[in-house]
């Protein structure tokens, strides 16, 4: 079994900073990608960065330029700096990893969420 908690959510003004931590613990074998997904009141979950094992990264176009997602493998840590912070970034925001365990399965696996508000 894997977990992946979150921290580092909360509540912030407009162009502030916060910054996201997801740590995945468990029957470990390797994580490949991991990323970070959000979801306002009434809309659907929508996809906000993501960074492969090797490092590559994908951000949907709303976050471009603001975040930041970066991981350490030594650790399975994934992280997401957002600065100049909007109130339409208001969401839960979820921590997601795809990883093999020590059984050689592969699954996807999720956090259980962490509040951002950004207050206008």
């Amino acid at each position: 079994q894997v977990q992946l908690v979150e921290s580092g959510g909360g509540l912030v003004q407009a162009g502030g900073s916060l910054r996201l931590s997801c740590a995945a613990s468990g029957s470990i074998f390797s994580v490949n990608d991991m990323g970070w997904y959000r979801q306002a009141p009434g809309d659907q979950r929508e996809l906000v960065a993501v960074i492969t094992g090797g490092g590559r990264t994908t951000y949907a176009d709303s976050v471009k330029g603001r975040f930041t997602i970066s991981r350490d493998n030594a650790k399975n840590t994934v992280y997401l700096q957002m600065n100049s912070l909007k109130p339409e970034d208001t969401a839960v925001y979820y921590c997601t990893a795809v990883a093999i365990t020590t059984t050689f399965q592969e699954y996807d696996y999720w956090g259980q969420g962490t509040q951002v508000t950004v207050s206008s």
